[in-house]
């Protein structure tokens, strides 16, 4: 299988970014990519290159590949806003939930600039204590802790306190991947964050 090389730029965004140049060039030297200047991002590359960036970083770092991939998948959410792709994110969902609702579509645009790609599908079901169970099927194996990090990014997006537990595994034998995602109310949030001060005068920290 395939992977755009615009995956391949974020892990080195997030590298360089959280720990430095040469820490990116040593990952790179591990993963045998050393004489690749760049990653394009609308060129297509093997999966493999990707599995060993994140078997190098993990290598590199001291982190297991699920924390990588974790961290990964919340950075991912910030680095794909400012490559471009904000106006997409905005129209996918103004909330956390309604965002969840609508993944496939967003996959299914990002398709026309994409014309290779292959996304995962995902389906809620939504309860009414605030908490959404969500399927998700892929053709690919292993990334689901990418799944909880991007979970976890939309959260911070949306202003959202999001508690994620996986409760079936493909990887531990299970048809699915599923996850039980609870998360705080935006006003609740807002409330929790305001303070009062002696004199009597709130601060809204969430609307500053």
């Amino acid at each position: 299988m395939m992977m755009y090389g615009l995956v391949n730029r974020a892990i080195q965004q997030m590298v360089t970014t959280q720990h430095g140049e040469d820490v990116w060039k040593r990952i790179k030297a591990k993963a045998d990519l050393e004489d690749l200047d760049f990653f394009s991002t609308f060129q297509a590359y093997p999966d493999d290159v990707t599995h060993r960036l994140v078997a190098a970083a993990s290598d590199e770092l001291g982190l297991s590949g699920d924390q990588i991939m974790q961290a990964f998948g919340e950075y991912w959410i910030t680095y794909t806003a400012s490559e471009g792709y904000e106006q997409l994110l905005e129209s996918t969902g103004e909330t956390l939930p309604e965002f969840l609702d609508h993944l496939d579509n967003l996959h299914a645009r990002a398709g026309l600039s994409f014309p290779k790609l292959q996304p995962p599908s995902f389906r809620c079901e939504h309860a009414a204590d605030q908490s959404v169970d969500l399927e998700y099927r892929s053709k690919r194996q292993g990334l689901a802790p990418m799944v909880i990090g991007l979970l976890h990014g939309l959260g911070k997006r949306f202003g959202n306190s999001v508690m994620v537990e996986q409760t079936a595994s493909r990887d531990r034998g299970d048809a699915r991947d599923l996850f039980h995602v609870r998360y705080s109310d935006q006003s609740v949030a807002s409330e929790t964050n305001s303070e009062t001060d002696s004199d009597g005068v709130s601060h809204d920290h969430a609307q500053r």
